[in-house]
């Protein structure tokens, strides 16, 4: 019999969800069974899958051994030689705000790629002993927004798991802003606009396309931009998105006929050897808050986050 006392980290979520963590080679199949015949229990007592657990509540699992091998913490949380080196803009007890540079990813798109953006949060947290792998039983620390490998910019990192249940609640419902500057090459239609359109994803080429009408599964897109300054065929350009999609700025800007500079998949590539760019000129550069008042986040409101040294202003916009 193994058993698994409930942290703080753990609570809020379903017996279901935390056992397919805690004990990975448990099929689900087979997990669904052993609840049913009382060989998981919740405190002493048989439960259901979908019982929520709250701190202090006590996991019984009756179980074979062989489900526990290989521990699971200790593979996937193993540090040792991870480089913890990132550029923290904030930092409370809840979050972190991280400058990503443009040539790290946030996670691996292979198993092979270890150095990427979280790692690298789990690894300082790690180092300065605000999280220890080995005595979390489900929860590690995470990214709650991603940034395409290229783009640079600010991603917000969670400690624990409320926050990043928080956070993630507050994303999809429209309460985090993110703003971005990037360089366009060309005119673009307005000096402001909201466009819209409609982006159809295509995995097996990680591509989007755009189109005016809806197309099968293709979700609508909300685009706003605003011309700050222009030099020669270039534009600085600042964006709001309405709706967060896959390569959506890039692929807007690029259905509109303003590239971002240095993007090699959506844009313009004789103007981007012309002005030999090393990346696309593009950075989520400020975050804002508009939490609800009861959350424990809320301190966050009316604080301004923004980075004031972007690469592409300094090369082409002195």
């Amino acid at each position: 019999m193994r058993s698994f006392v409930i942290g703080a980290n753990d609570s809020g979520q379903r017996l279901d969800k935390f056992i397919a963590k805690a004990v990975p080679k448990l099929p689900k199949s087979l997990m669904h069974k052993y609840i049913r015949k009382k060989r998981i229990k919740l405190n002493s007592k048989r439960c259901e899958a979908n019982a929520m657990l709250e701190a202090g509540d006590v996991i019984e699992l009756y179980i074979s051994d062989e489900f526990f091998s290989a521990n699971k913490s200790r593979e996937e949380f193993e540090l040792s030689g991870q480089n913890c080196d990132i550029d923290v803009i904030y930092e409370d007890e809840n979050i972190a705000l991280i400058y990503k540079k443009a040539e790290i990813a946030c996670h691996s798109g292979n198993k092979k790629e270890s150095d990427t953006l979280v790692n690298r949060f789990v690894a300082y947290l790690t180092e300065k002993g605000d999280y220890d792998p080995f005595t979390e039983n489900s929860f590690r620390p995470a990214l709650c927004n991603r940034l395409d490998k290229n783009t640079c910019g600010i991603v917000i990192g969670a400690k624990n798991a409320a926050a990043l249940r928080e956070i993630n609640a507050m994303i999809r419902d429209d309460k985090v802003c993110k703003e971005y500057l990037c360089i366009c090459v060309g005119n673009l239609p307005k000096s402001h606009d909201i466009i819209k359109a409609f982006l159809r994803k295509d995995s097996s080429a990680n591509k989007v396309y755009i189109t005016d009408r809806k197309v099968g599964d293709a979700k609508n897109i909300v685009t706003e931009y605003t011309v700050l300054d222009q030099k020669d065929d270039l534009r600085l350009v600042s964006v709001r998105l309405h709706t967060g999609r896959t390569h959506q700025i890039r692929a807007h800007m690029a259905y509109i006929g303003a590239p971002v500079l240095g993007d090699v998949k959506y844009g313009d590539i004789a103007a981007n050897k012309r002005h030999k760019t090393p990346y696309q000129s593009l950075c989520a550069y400020k975050i804002s808050f508009d939490f609800e008042k009861e959350s424990a986040l809320s301190y966050l409101n009316n604080m301004y986050f923004e980075i004031d040294n972007i690469w592409f202003l300094n090369r082409y916009f002195k």
